[in-house]
């Protein structure tokens, strides 16, 4: 590191009780000279929120002195970046101006907030947030919108009215990259839910449970184009060899509306969110042909999104919602507290839903519309580490079908809207436990991806539109 890189830079770790005033000890004083005169390496190190408010003191003290970055560069280099520090610190106290910077940092920008839902069991996190306190927990009055769909989410999303909202693991990547809408940086702090899906048939169809390739023709409901419960529904009956375009009809639906369309014979079947899948063993109305667990066991489904202005122009504000979502999603982990948070969210305001009907769905005992009784636990379950392998997978299929075209920088997209990154900080700070790493590999259908060889594995598909 040389003198081209400015110690009162927020990117220079440096902070104060020294000679300067800028750094906890003399020792750490002459440890971070040392590295910017290029005398030792300067290894990756853990940043503490306050050292990093600490350097943005530091940097606009010395913009207000100096003026340009010309100038400012210039004395450092003339004086060399110890005496700099110690010369800034005889004029100006730097100390007096971090106690207080520091005072204020903890203040949110705002406290009441609008967050957008669909009422599904997706949302658990965003809606039981409400009802159980979390929100209140960490200082926030935020009230939680019914949304009648995804597009409707998105929208008032991107205008605004929403401060941020519950989205499908691929929107924030699709309106990062502006498709399906005007190009908006976007971010997906957490995943809601894992699993959580279920393609559902009419009743009619039971003799063709057995076998998908009997499926041409059928017409199928999805909530949205950028969803997983697309690209799952998509990538099953292409393995099952139907050209989802050309063999089906694939058509979107708001997930309320699912099951009165499958009633009425709209729609042959769906992939869909629950409870809407339950709710149709309820009425009667259709059975449930496979939780899309057995798809991809562990796949993300749902997300707590925000506009990247937010998280910039709001950090305390963003941070507080940010831990009671993870928070939330903790508790709704536990089985035992699965029946509590079913009663929370299954109300008129929420899901509007028969509580049994939520129940069958979190706790993972239920009725298949077969004349069986399935209990798998995890049929949904909650898991907020937003792995950058993920949004890759996601990419990749929004490649094979059309959704992008072109060169993807699948791996910068992914870390530039996957904030994996800052999850293992704010999950470590709350006393959880973060995967180490932020990408994986997944069996889906025994089909083995990669997330380093994102382009071999769209070209690997027999069945694509790319």
């Amino acid at each position: 590191m040389s003198f081209d890189q400015d110690p009162f830079d927020p990117k220079a770790k440096l902070w104060g009780g020294c000679s300067c005033g800028g750094h906890h000890s003399q020792e750490d004083h002459d440890a971070a000279v040392a590295r910017l005169e290029g005398k030792e390496d300067d290894p990756a190190e853990e940043v503490t929120s306050e050292e990093i408010l600490s350097r943005h003191v530091e940097s606009a003290v010395m913009q207000a002195v100096f003026g340009t970055d010309m100038a400012r560069r210039s004395f450092l280099t003339a004086v060399g970046a110890a005496t700099a520090m110690t010369a800034l610190s005889d004029i100006f106290p730097l100390g007096a101006a971090k106690a207080v910077a520091q005072e204020l940092s903890g203040q949110l920008e705002k406290t009441k907030l609008s967050v957008g839902f669909v009422p599904i069991t997706c949302a658990t996190p965003i809606i039981m947030a409400k009802p159980m306190g979390f929100y209140e927990k960490y200082g926030l009055d935020v009230d939680v919108i019914k949304t009648a769909g995804w597009a409707v989410a998105r929208d008032k999303s991107l205008s605004g009215e929403y401060d941020a909202s519950h989205m499908l693991t691929p929107m924030p990547l699709a309106i990062t990259m502006g498709a399906g809408s005007t190009a908006n940086p976007w971010t997906m702090p957490a995943v809601e839910n894992i699993n959580g899906q279920a393609i559902t048939l009419a009743t009619k169809h039971k003799d063709k449970n057995d076998d998908p390739s009997k499926w041409k023709g059928f017409k199928f409901a999805v909530p949205f184009d950028y969803s997983m419960h697309n690209f799952l529904l998509r990538y099953y009956v292409a393995e099952h060899g139907l050209d989802p375009d050309t063999d089906i009809q694939i058509r979107v639906l708001p997930p309320p509306e699912m099951v009165a369309n499958l009633a009425a014979g709209n729609v042959d079947g769906y992939l869909a969110p629950d409870p809407f899948n339950q709710r149709a063993v309820y009425d009667g109305v259709g059975f449930i042909h496979k939780l899309t667990k057995e798809i991809w066991d562990g796949h993300p489904c749902c997300a707590f999104a925000a506009s990247q202005k937010f998280v910039d122009e709001m950090p305390n504000t963003f941070i507080a919602l940010y831990k009671s979502i993870i928070d939330a999603t903790a508790y709704a982990s536990d089985q035992d507290n699965r029946k509590e948070v079913a009663a929370a969210i299954s109300p008129k305001n929420y899901l509007n839903q028969p509580t049994t009907v939520v129940e069958q769905v979190l706790t993972g005992t239920f009725a298949d519309g077969l004349g069986g009784i399935q209990k798998v636990p995890d049929r949904i379950d909650f898991d907020p580490f937003p792995y950058h392998s993920m949004a890759i997978w996601i990419l990749t299929q929004m490649k094979r079908w059309g959704y992008i075209s072109g060169d993807v920088d699948y791996k910068g997209v992914a870390e530039q809207v996957y904030l994996a990154t800052d999850a293992q900080k704010v999950m470590t700070e709350m006393g959880l436990t973060p995967p180490e790493a932020t990408y994986e590999s997944y069996e889906v259908m025994g089909k083995t991806f990669d997330p380093t060889k994102p382009e071999e594995y769209v070209n690997s598909f027999a069945i694509r539109r790319s």
